[in-house]
């Protein structure tokens, strides 16, 4: 059963940068898609990027591209969520989670979920 365990968050100021990162084990990681979603208090969990085994593939949710980028070290067991010009509505706690399937952006699409890290942003 693989474990994942999300890493980065913090308290950072609008226009602000932050990478998170999520350490994978005890599964093999490079034969699966993985992505990033978030989750701000009152709402529903929402798609923020996606990237494929190979780390060709990308995919974004509409409110953050051009601002963030999803990569991928596979001799690592990690993936990475680089986030720029942050917004105060950027804050969340951010899961990354393992594909089910090879495309998708719903959450049902992905499972094996990291327990997420807090990302705030102050205006």
């Amino acid at each position: 059963q693989v474990q994942l365990v999300e890493s980065g968050g913090g308290l950072v100021q609008s226009g602000g940068s932050l990478r998170l990162s999520c350490a994978a084990s005890g599964g093999l990681f490079s034969r699966y898609r993985m992505g990033w979603f978030r989750q701000a208090p009152g709402k529903e969990r929402e798609f923020v990027a996606a990237i494929s085994w190979s780390g060709g593939g990308t995919s974004y949710g509409d409110s953050v591209k051009g601002r963030f980028n999803i990569s991928r070290d596979n001799a690592k067991n990690t993936v990475y969520l680089l986030m720029n010009s942050l917004k105060p509505e950027d804050t969340a706690v951010y899961y990354c989670a393992r594909g089910r399937v090879l495309l998708g952006t719903r959450p049902t699409d992905f499972d094996s979920w990291g327990q997420g890290t807090q990302v705030t942003v102050s205006a």
